[in-house]
């Protein structure tokens, strides 16, 4: 007789490590956007939390001379990377057999650096190069299931999307922008989403392939640039202005199967175009016009020469009714090497382990754990000099999670 692997008997084992998957990825992606709460059935609702320590930490360079990929190993860079926290929330119900509707919030771009000690990204009066990006979405999605058991579904919604970052170059390795501030404040701009999943609940089955679309805001910033105050006074004591920041498209695909009656498999596949990402400070970019090296159309502050493509798979165990664990190894591309100075990761390999145990019929608690090999990486300012190496470099991320779900009987 064949086995069936019911989804309500396996749900207590998906997608636990989902917590703390994702974090510290290629460019400023964070949270990876995670979408699974809208494919759960009945009534769902849950609350992330995220917390991810990593040790960032090289050393500058010492070369002198007009080869920008040169590099002589110099002052010792300490850990550079700020631990941070973000939060994630998704409430799903479906309205019939058919539609369902979902409200997801996630923080899914950001970064956080922080120079300091005796090295060239630190200048004489002590002050280091910082840089703090921070990103939050809402997005709503409405959701229509169709064939003959209802196991194709479509759905869209719009995504609200707030942006804010503040940078500060500090240090010899900058060269002319050493000084340079600039604020970009908060403001919000409008998306998408769209996707098409598919589940055979006998045997645990689900996969589903979401389009999230670019953003482009056009976001108030002052910036600072004591080092052209000759040529633009202003430029001393601040200047406002805007600027145009696209944030970028992504594609995630998502999938679980039942191996055996205990046991689900799962991938998840994440890309995200960042060789098409750019912040162009109108002020930073025209004073690298003064160096006709830079070109005729100037330097961006950051940008990215590789696209993302991140990989996870799993194995969730049933150990009990009411408890599972999981396994996790995944791999990050990273954005490019030689990188961006306020970045300096090639991607990453990773290792988690997470449980998940239901507290009631209704409501549970996962908490997951992830450990981060992070590739090694060279430094790089935007006129493309290499000014850092980073190397055996590694982090942790450790997360934990609130969820209720509840059938829904429309008969």
């Amino acid at each position: 007789m064949r086995a069936t692997f019911h989804l309500k008997t396996l749900a207590v084992a998906i997608a636990t490590l989902s917590i703390a998957s994702m974090s510290n990825a290629a460019g400023l992606d964070r949270s990876g956007q995670d979408i699974t709460a809208f494919l759960q059935d009945g009534v769902y609702a849950e609350a992330v939390y995220t917390y991810l320590d990593a040790d960032v930490s090289g050393y500058d360079n010492a070369y002198v001379g007009t080869d920008k990929n040169a590099y002589q190993q110099g002052n010792k860079i300490g850990d550079i990377a700020e631990s941070y926290d973000f939060f994630r929330y998704g409430v799903k119900a479906d309205i019939n057999e058919t539609f369902s509707v979902g409200v997801l919030y996630d923080e899914p771009f950001g970064a956080a650096a922080d120079y300091s000690g005796d090295n060239k990204f630190v200048d004489d009066n002590g002050e280091g190069t910082n840089v703090e990006v921070r990103t939050e979405n809402i997005t709503g999605i409405l959701g229509a299931k169709f064939g003959a058991n209802k196991e194709f579904q479509v759905y869209s919604g719009p995504v609200a999307q707030r942006v804010q970052a503040d940078v500060k170059l500090r240090g010899k390795a900058y060269q002319a922008a050493d000084g340079y501030t600039t604020h970009i404040t908060a403001d919000q701009d409008y998306g998408w989403l769209a996707g098409v999943s598919y589940s055979k609940p006998e045997i645990a089955l689900q996969a589903a392939l979401t389009y999230r679309s670019e953003i482009e805001h056009s976001l108030k910033l002052s910036e600072k640039f004591p080092k052209i105050a000759p040529v633009i006074p202003a430029a001393a004591t601040g200047i406002d202005g805007i600027i145009d920041i696209t944030t970028p498209e992504s594609v995630n695909f998502d999938f679980q199967t039942g191996i055996n009656p205990t046991m689900l498999a799962t991938a998840k596949v994440r890309w995200v175009p960042w060789s098409d990402f750019s912040i162009v400070p109108p002020l930073y970019n025209q004073a690298s016009k003064f160096d006709p090296t830079n070109g005729p159309d100037g330097l961006s502050l950051v940008s990215y020469d590789k696209d993302q493509w991140l990989v996870e798979l799993g194995l969730a165990k049933r150990l009990t009714p009411v408890l599972a664990v999981t396994g996790t190894v995944g791999w990050d591309s990273g954005a490019g090497n030689p990188v961006t100075s306020l970045g300096p990761i090639d991607g990453y390999y990773s290792a988690g382990l997470g449980a998940k145990y239901n507290l009631t019929d209704n409501w549970a608690i996962s908490a997951g754990g992830k450990y981060l090999w992070f590739g090694d990486a060279k430094g790089q300012i935007p006129n493309k000099f290499a000014v850092s190496n980073f190397e055996d470099n590694d982090g942790f991320a450790l997360g934990v999670k609130l969820s209720y779900q509840a059938k829904q009987n429309f008969n």
